[in-house]
């Protein structure tokens, strides 16, 4: 049986950190650790995080000596997996009981060392687990099959839903960037020759944060796609910026749906 590293970053989510943590628990997959890095927070997240911990010895939490934002706190929590397989989920979400089982055996049927799935889109209010989630959110659908001049263009993978062959590709860490950091990774394993491919079904559930104005969103989205592409990808600015337009209006398409 495989083993899944499943990597969180925590900061002040002990709201949430509770629902996240016993849907990686309660597994039809048990064969998995839980390795949480928290990012210096300021309210009960690390004392939940140590509950857990003596309840449960798959749930293995560290305290970041610093603040150093979500991609480094998984590239700590990255640093110590042991697992065949990394997998990602984040404090305010959730994977659906059967997620690390159906993903194993859909990486097995392919030749991609990086899948990912569907999943549903709620309101950040939500309040529900996923043992008890009853499917009323958008669904973001996965695409069968990605290649890395697609994902330069849209980052078609959902972050908590990304899982990568570690026998394959080693740990892959995240690059320091302030954002897209999970975004910089798989187009650096893209790179290499490697595609993607996405399982139909959803099996996690994303709370969605409304983080500013649309028009800010989109400016974030020019600036930090463009970084992306000209220090990370080392693309021209001619493909860099034929890559940022194909983006923007991937956005503007995707928000009036």
């Amino acid at each position: 049986m495989s083993l899944v590293s499943v990597v969180m970053p925590v900061y002040n989510s002990a709201t949430t950190l509770g629902a996240a943590i016993r849907s990686v628990l309660s597994q039809t997959h048990s064969d998995l650790e839980l390795l949480i890095t928290d990012d210096r927070s300021t309210d009960d997240s690390m004392d939940l995080l140590m509950d857990f911990a003596r309840e449960d010895e798959r749930v293995l939490p560290e305290s970041a000596p610093e603040r150093g934002g979500a991609g480094r706190a998984r590239n700590r929590a990255m640093e110590r997996a042991k697992g065949d397989y990394i997998a990602f989920l984040d404090s305010d979400d959730m994977w659906l009981p059967e997620k690390a089982e159906r993903q194993l055996a859909f990486a097995a049927e392919g030749s991609a060392p990086l899948t990912f799935t569907s999943y549903f889109k709620m309101s950040a209010d939500y309040a529900g687990e996923s043992t008890d989630f009853v499917p009323n959110g958008r669904v973001i659908h996965a695409k069968e099959h990605v290649e890395y001049r697609q994902m330069l263009v849209r980052d078609y993978i959902g972050a908590l839903t990304a899982m990568y062959d570690r026998n394959v590709l080693g740990t892959r860490l995240m690059p320091e960037m302030r954002k897209r950091q999970d975004y910089a990774l798989w187009l650096s394993i893209m790179r290499g020759g490697f595609d993607a491919r996405g399982l139909k079904e959803p099996l996690a559930v994303y709370r969605a944060h409304q983080a500013g104005s649309l028009s800010s969103n989109k400016l974030s989205l020019v600036q930090y796609n463009w970084e992306l592409c000209r220090k990370h990808e080392h693309l021209s600015v001619a493909r860099s910026t034929r890559a940022l337009a194909g983006a923007v209006w991937q956005s503007l398409r995707n928000s009036r749906i």
